[in-house]
């Protein structure tokens, strides 16, 4: 769910739909000319009456769609943050999503075609965002899980990258587990957590994710 629709999320939203203008004024009760304004004006936040008519057009939406939805989502954030001067210090929200003694886990490509990195679930958080919403968000799109964010872990200096990691423990809702971004990931699944650190090495798994994890065994 969207904590405040803007233009780039109502367009978003119409290309999950697969809706042209003339459908999606339709659909939720609005002009054409006011749809294009959206494409116009991404950043523009839409008004009170139009955000309950765009969370009901989502909520009725089927499973699909809301997956291409936060798929499209990520695009725009990825490509944004690509875009963020090198000066500005980039911060990636990392979830922890736990479902009775598992946790779930996806495989990254490494740059090395034949590399591989086991990695939590994460996404990056450009400005105004809310980082326990783009870990979840970011689960979705990249594994086909939905999960609520139980507690933040704590916020580091990723030893390897270099960014602002901030850890946050979720709980498993819904879904069953896929690897819907195949261009970076090779893989997603769920693994008993007792064995994180045959994927993980335990010196590069911050501490609190550890004991969290003990708390679920």
């Amino acid at each position: 769910m969207i904590d405040q629709w803007t233009g780039r999320h109502a367009i978003a939203l119409q290309a999950a739909l697969r809706m042209s203008q003339d459908e999606i004024a339709a659909l939720i009760g609005v002009a054409k000319r006011t749809i294009a304004s959206w494409n116009e004006r991404p950043d523009i936040v839409i008004r009170p009456e139009l955000q309950r008519a765009l969370d009901t057009a989502y909520e009725r939406s089927d499973e699909p769609v809301k997956l291409r939805f936060a798929r499209q989502l990520k695009a725009d954030d990825d490509a944004e943050a690509q875009a963020v001067s090198n000066a500005v210090s980039l911060t990636v929200a990392i979830a922890i999503v736990v479902k009775d003694a598992e946790v779930l886990l996806v495989c990254r490509r490494d740059a090395d075609p034949g590399g591989l990195d086991w990695q939590f679930p994460a996404g990056i958080v450009k400005p105004g965002a809310k980082p326990a919403t783009v870990a979840s968000r970011e689960t979705l799109a990249e594994t086909g899980i939905h999960c609520s964010v139980r507690t933040e872990l704590g916020t580091r200096i990723h030893p390897l990258t270099g960014v602002n990691a901030r850890y946050f423990l979720c709980d498993y809702l819904a879904g069953e587990v896929q690897n819907l971004d195949a261009v970076e990931n090779a893989s997603a699944l769920w693994v008993p957590s007792q064995r994180i650190t045959r994927f993980i090495p335990e010196e590069r798994i911050y501490a609190p994710i550890l004991r969290a994890l003990e708390g679920e065994q």
